[in-house]
């Protein structure tokens, strides 16, 4: 093997991308010194998405300080690759974690999150890739448009900053004040979830209750954002319902489409496009992927089967090793994986899996190339 590509997902709660990505290296380059090895760690648009861009691309992390969930001063960042393009988290000015034990999503805010697609912008960049993922808001992104110049007026017609618990007070936007520069911003959002904007597999119904929203305030919320769908639709056009992962992040999706332009796309979509993941890989022998669990869900395009689709295309063979393996993935093979192989070798409860992961990768990784080198692949 001259030549090998590894681009895994992390293993939730068990070990990061770029974990993974060293134990792999290490045991190929023990069989194969002379191999040359791409490693292209996963961002999912939660923590860390940053970091993972950075890690495959190079680039810096500008410090910025943003207004957090609650309003308060936080220290924030975002990423600026190499080639000019800004990578953003919205968790790292609206994150679960900034919360603590105050959690509300009916009155926390994206504010920040729109700081920092402010600042990249002011800076110059001209593409920017948001990851939706790990949030505490439930404003429909209201609060990142509002800062970077979007105007929310209530029914007397004065200006506001709306949160969960005011979207139904909002009754005209314009978007014709956004800042210039973010208007020129080509944006992409990391979605993986297909969630409507609202109703029973909406925003408020589905993500509210981890934010801390009891049954009550699901339901106060979803009709809120059941309002502002329909001020949307009539001031821009937009009918954010009928938009797949419209309910991601709180309803930033949607917030994103709505308000600033943005493209959805797959997260893994948007890595293998920002990474130039087809000439990385154009001449390799092999590709190494995997995600925590394979199962049906996966096959709606997340990391393993994203992969292997673009893979198939360049007639690149792709193992994927994972942590479980669900029934009913065949069709796995036909979207261009290779083989499966599952690091749980004992078949203990994850709790037990948890703490053996990195030696149980090690060794299924050392079973995988001990076949190939003894079949000579």
């Amino acid at each position: 093997m001259k030549k090998a590509v590894l681009i895994p997902d992390s293993f939730k709660g068990t070990m990061s991308s770029e974990k993974i990505i060293s134990i792999m290296k290490e045991r190929i380059l023990h069989y194969h010194p002379e191999c040359s090895v791409i490693s292209i760690p996963v961002a999912d648009g939660g923590e860390g998405s940053v970091d993972a861009f950075l890690t495959a691309l190079g680039g810096e992390k500008i410090p910025v300080k943003t207004k957090g969930p609650w309003g308060e001063t936080v220290d924030s960042f975002y990423g600026l690759l190499p080639d000019g393009t800004a990578v953003i988290e919205m968790a790292a000015s609206a994150g679960l974690p900034q919360v603590g034990d105050r959690k509300d999503p009916s009155k926390t805010t994206t504010y920040g999150v729109g700081e920092l697609i402010l600042a990249a912008a002011e800076n110059g960049a001209k593409k920017l890739v948001i990851g939706l993922g790990g949030s505490a808001t439930n404003d429909a992104g209201c609060g990142a448009a509002s800062a970077c110049g979007v105007t929310f007026l209530d029914r007397n017609g004065r200006p506001f900053t709306p949160v969960g618990e005011t979207l139904d007070m909002i009754s005209h936007v314009d978007i014709s004040t956004m800042n210039e520069h973010v208007k020129n911003l080509e944006i992409t959002a990391m979605c993986d979830i297909d969630n409507p904007f609202y109703g029973p597999t909406g925003a408020a119904a589905i993500f509210g209750p981890q934010k801390g929203a009891d049954e009550a305030m699901v339901q106060s919320l979803d009709g809120k954002m059941k309002a502002l769908a329909k001020v949307v639709e009539s001031d821009l056009g937009i009918a954010l319902q009928d938009i797949p992962g419209s309910g991601a992040a709180g309803g930033m999706g949607g917030g994103m489409k709505a308000f600033f332009g943005a493209r959805l796309q797959m997260g893994i979509d948007t890595v293998l496009e920002i990474t130039g993941f087809e000439h990385l890989a154009s001449d390799a022998d092999l590709i190494f992927t995997g995600e925590g669990k394979i199962d049906t869900q996966s096959l709606r395009g997340k990391v393993v089967i994203g992969v292997a689709r673009k893979a198939k295309k360049m007639g690149i063979p792709v193992v994927a090793v994972v942590g479980d393996i669900g029934d009913d993935i065949d069709a796995a093979y036909d979207e261009g994986v290779s083989g499966i192989f599952s690091i749980n070798r004992v078949a203990v409860p994850y709790k037990e899996a948890r703490v053996r992961a990195e030696s149980d990768m090690k060794l299924t990784m050392d079973n995988i190339l001990r076949f190939m080198n003894r079949m000579k692949i």
